[in-house]
């Protein structure tokens, strides 16, 4: 009995190779455009998103908020003097010590009249009537206006200084006295006091002129 014999091939078993990590690319130089051009879109992404440093911006003048300026005690600071379209102006509405000829004033006051047969300087004798019923009295203006002679003068009141206008044209004199000095006591935005020592001051220059005032008393009694 033959016994065949068969000869087994073994095929070689394949050797597995431990994978490599790959080797780092050196950066060269002509690399460096590329990553700086990928990071670009990033970098401006960033920046658009970050809020920008707040930087504060003058208002211009023109249009500058005007909430100091609007108050009333503000506006009683401001003092406009002098004639306004040739005439005497009236009392600001935020000075309640203020007594003006000017017929749109609150505290309104009958314009004086000099006599016809007055002859002296009108002029001269107003600042001497002045001189003589005021306290430190200081003129300010003195000028001939085509409207008439402009006379103004500053003098002691009863808080600060006071300042007082006359217009003399013809045989007409319109006046405004008014005081520098406001009192508002707070919380109230309505400025505290009268026209009283205006009109008794105004009074007292009037009667040592010997010149003559209307009243609604006298228009009444002509009737």
């Amino acid at each position: 009995m033959e016994v065949s014999q068969t000869t087994l091939r073994c095929s070689p078993i394949p050797t597995v190779s431990k994978p490599q990590s790959p080797t780092p690319t050196p950066l060269t130089p002509q690399s460096k455009p590329f990553l700086l051009s990928s990071l670009a879109p990033l970098v401006l992404a960033v920046t658009l998103s970050s809020p920008l440093p707040s930087r504060a911006v003058p208002f211009p003048q023109s249009l500058a908020p005007p909430f100091p300026s609007s108050t009333p005690y503000m506006q009683s600071q401001k003092l406009q003097l002098g004639l306004e379209n040739g005439k005497i102006r009236p009392c600001p509405s935020t000075n309640p010590g203020c007594i003006s000829t000017n017929p749109n004033s609150s505290s309104f006051a009958f314009p004086w009249m000099i006599p016809d047969n007055y002859s002296e300087n009108v002029i001269q004798n107003l600042r001497d009537a002045i001189l003589k019923t005021q306290k430190n009295v200081k003129f300010k203006v003195d000028e001939e206006t085509p409207n008439g002679h402009y006379l103004q003068a500053e003098v002691d009141g009863g808080f600060e200084r006071d300042f007082m206008e006359f217009l003399v044209k013809t045989d007409v004199v319109t006046f405004r006295s008014m005081a520098t000095k406001v009192t508002y006591i707070y919380p109230f935005t309505t400025a505290v006091g009268d026209s009283k020592g205006q009109v008794k001051r105004v009074n007292r220059i009037r009667e040592e002129l010997g010149w003559y005032a209307p009243s609604f008393e006298s228009m009444g009694e002509s009737d």
